[in-house]
C-alpha cells in the first residue's frame, strides 16, 4: 500500500470512529468521555483530510484550494480505480 492509499485507508478509520461517536452522543449528549473522544477523533479526521487535500487532490469540494488552481475534480473517478 504507498503512502496515499494508507492515508486513505487511515481516512476511512478515523471517518468511522467519529460517526459512530456521533450515533452516540446522539443519545448520550452528557457523556463527557465520548465527547472528549469525538473531539479528538474530529480534529484527527480534519488534520488528515487537510493533508490529503494538500498532497494529493480535495476529498470535498470545500477542501479546494482555489488560490492557484481549480483542483476539485481532478481525483480520478471510481470507474478509472479511484476507489481502490
Amino acid at each position: 500500500m504507498n503512502q496515499k492509499e494508507q492515508l486513505l485507508h487511515d481516512i476511512g478509520i478515523v471517518s468511522f470512529v467519529v460517526t459512530e461517536l456521533t450515533l452516540y452522543l446522539d443519545t448520550h449528549p452528557n457523556d463527557k468521555n465520548a465527547i472528549e473522544y469525538f473531539n479528538h477523533y474530529n480534529r484527527m479526521q480534519n488534520q488528515m483530510e487537510r493533508e490529503f487535500s494538500q498532497k494529493y487532490y480535495p476529498l470535498t469540494v470545500s477542501m479546494s484550494d482555489c488560490a492557484s488552481e481549480w483542483r476539485w475534480g481532478s481525483a480520478p473517478m471510481p470507474w478509472e480505480g479511484g476507489c481502490a
